[in-house]
């Protein structure tokens, strides 16, 4: 009966103290801050337990309580009064102001600094994330929920796990720390320390990340990534990379929806699968369409087996192109003096467009040497095209003898030497000594002309085209424009534009374009440097065709004609063929290597063997013509053939020159390599 009116009188008081909330407030212990009073808004029952002198209000089911703007769900509480904690049990639930919603099957809450403990099961949202855990704590006067052992937060589609976790409910962040992992449908994010914003969806990086979305992947460890859109940017060096390229740079922006990315100092972009490194201070990349476009100082590093090719311009650009989209016409004949309709590259029309106000990427044909296959072949692969050719009826061929000036008489030798398509000469085959000199006199070589009237070695094989079958594979082509420099142990060069393709695997020189292997230079209007098995395998320079050497300042070994070809063996020339109008000047010395005379000849065609990379012998064929002129007595104002142009200063000298740290690297020059005397 006693404890029947101890609690109806409890119950009283609690009642009253609702009706009259400032009497209440009075009798609050002086200086007791009466926003930290946890109060009692309902409950079935209400135990007083008195525990090692302390007093406890136990209240059993559908207890509610409030402090502040506050309200507090449970099954079950204890409240001890005289340090204001609150410890509840089942299915607890945290209302703050209708903004923060706070579960969990135990509560412990410390009244004074608001600091709430919820374990089993807990979980704090918002409305639109959700925080879970093993064990969260939630400060109510800083707005700060916390984990660490362990969580979980889902913002939409997006699902963030980490060790620690400390939500901000005012700025809507969250600072994730150890064994962070970031889930989305579209990619996932994995690191050990990041920021992310609920309400933007921008995640910050402190420390290195990695993004996957399945197609590429991102390795950063500063910088910024919108989680909705896909927008990032990046410092302190990232990378991104696929299953054939990579690119790292100072800085990156970029952007999954388009594709697109921007790469801000010292670029360095590289595809696996070409062998192809580009470097750049500036450079936009093209992951959808696997393009890559760089203006500021690029230089584009091919890797060969053993002689990697450096090619340095004001712009480059890199692209892929479907195989079955792309078709290149067959090698251009000599035999046709006039262009056809179908002589121009079947390619998309992106790529006829000029090389901005520089060159037409893959220009008409107007030449005469290669035509000779396009009657006998459709169009197809160039690279796997050789031109056959053919020597007219009334060619010759004219070798002297040791110190002599002479004229072949054994026709069968010639022949012989014609049908071999190696070229390889036989132990008792005249050769080219020192000393000698290979021209041709109106009066004996006209009888002998018609002597080898016959005289026509074999047509180069031709491979069949099968690029025809269908072929979905990717290939890759370079587009290089203004001030374009190469760089290579074996070749260097330069010209306005350049246009290589992996389908055939031709670099294309435009525009005054001069190239120069050893110690000889090669020029014409347009330059075609085909490769095979990342090796050179044939140069052709189309119209205005001249080659130069330089025997001694202001003394220049020269041959030009209307398209010079030459065939290579490993990294050297094998034998080149002048085609049309071929013009000749050549200095002859003597054992003391002292100057005998000057050679100039005319013919209509001329061969040019080598052998270990020396020059070998000389063929003049179709009504050769020739004078010599004592080396004394040579008449200085014809010693230049028309179009001459020596260049040597354009010259890259090396592959540091074209990375613009010439100045800052020493370089060790090397003497250069003492002349061959029958040296071109």
């Amino acid at each position: 009966m006693q404890q029947l009116v101890k609690c109806g009188l409890i119950l009283t008081g609690l009642f009253l103290g609702r009706l009259f909330p400032a009497t209440a407030q009075e009798a609050q212990p002086a200086g007791k801050d009466s926003n930290n009073v946890i109060h009692i808004i309902q409950s079935d029952k209400l135990n007083v337990l008195t525990k090692d002198s302390v007093q406890l209000n136990r209240f059993i089911g559908n207890a509610i309580f409030r402090q502040g703007n506050t309200l507090f769900y449970c099954d079950s509480a204890l409240i001890n009064r005289a340090s204001n904690i609150l410890d509840a049990y089942g299915h607890i639930h945290i209302n703050q102001a209708d903004s923060i919603h706070i579960y969990g099957e135990y509560l412990h809450y410390e009244g004074n600094t608001r600091m709430a403990t919820l374990r089993d099961n807990a979980r704090l949202t918002d409305g639109k994330v959700t925080l879970t855990g093993p064990e969260l704590q939630y400060d109510m006067n800083a707005r700060i929920g916390t984990y660490v052992k362990g969580g979980k937060l889902v913002n939409g589609s997006s699902v963030l796990t980490s060790q620690e976790g400390y939500y901000y409910a005012d700025t809507k962040d969250v600072y994730f720390n150890y064994n962070v992992l970031l889930v989305d449908p579209e990619y996932t994010l994995s690191t050990d320390t990041l920021l992310y914003n609920t309400q933007t969806k921008i995640a910050t990086l402190v420390a290195p990340t990695t993004i996957n979305d399945g197609k590429t992947v991102m390795y950063a460890t500063s910088g910024e990534y919108n989680t909705e859109t896909g927008q990032g940017n990046f410092e302190s060096r990232p990378t991104i990379e696929d299953s054939t390229a990579t690119i790292t740079a100072d800085r990156i922006t970029m952007d999954k929806r388009t594709g697109l990315a921007y790469a801000t100092g010292n670029m360095v972009y590289r595809d696996t699968a070409q062998h192809m490194t580009l470097l750049s201070n500036y450079g936009t990349v093209n992951q959808t369409e696997k393009t890559v476009l760089a203006t500021q100082h690029p230089l584009m590093i091919l890797e060969r087996e053993k002689d990697t090719l450096y090619l340095a311009a004001d712009t480059l650009f890199s692209g892929v192109l479907k195989r079955d989209t792309f078709v290149v016409a067959p090698v251009r004949t000599s035999t046709d003096s006039t262009l056809s309709a179908d002589s121009t590259l079947n390619v998309p029309d992106s790529l006829r467009k000029p090389l901005n106000d520089s060159t037409e990427v893959l220009p008409a044909d107007t030449s005469a040497f290669a035509k000779k296959l396009k009657n006998a072949l459709a169009p197809g692969d160039s690279s796997k095209l050789i031109p056959a050719m053919v020597v007219p009826k009334d060619s010759a061929l004219i070798t002297l003898k040791p110190k002599a000036i002479g004229i072949l008489s054994d026709t069968a030798k010639a022949m012989a030497i014609l049908r071999d398509s190696t070229r390889a000469l036989k132990p008792d085959s005249i050769v080219l000594s020192k000393d000698s000199a290979v021209i041709g006199l109106k009066s004996k070589v006209l009888a002998l002309a018609k002597d080898s009237a016959h005289i026509q070695p074999p047509a180069l094989a031709l491979q069949t085209d099968t690029s025809a079958t269908k072929d979905t594979s990717e290939i890759r082509y370079i587009r290089a424009w203004h001030h374009v420099r190469i760089y290579s142990d074996s070749l260097q060069g330069v010209a306005d534009s350049i246009y290589y393709s992996s389908k055939d695997s031709i670099f294309r020189f435009y525009r005054n374009p001069i190239l120069w292997a050893n110690e000889t230079q090669l020029s014409g209007d347009t330059i075609f440097l085909y490769t095979k098995n990342q090796k050179a395998d044939k140069l052709l320079l189309d119209q205005n065709a001249l080659l130069v050497k330089e025997s001694d300042p202001e003394l220049y070994n020269q041959i030009k004609g209307n398209q010079i070809t030459g065939y290579f063996t490993g990294q050297a020339i094998d034998w080149m063929h002048v085609d049309g109008n071929a013009e000749s000047i050549y200095y002859v010395r003597d054992d003391d290597s002292a100057y005998v005379s000057v050679n100039r000849t005319l013919s209509g065609i001329i061969n040019i063997y080598f052998r270990e990379g020396q020059l070998h012998h000389i063929s003049f064929i179709k009504d050769p013509e020739g004078t010599m002129y004592p080396f004394t007595q040579r008449p200085l104002d014809q010693m230049q053939l028309e179009n001459f142009h020596w260049d040597i200063k354009r010259r890259p000298k090396s592959k540091y020159e074209l990375m613009g740290t010439v100045g800052e690297v020493k370089i060790k020059e090397e003497p250069p390599a003492p002349k061959a005397e029958d040296e071109f």
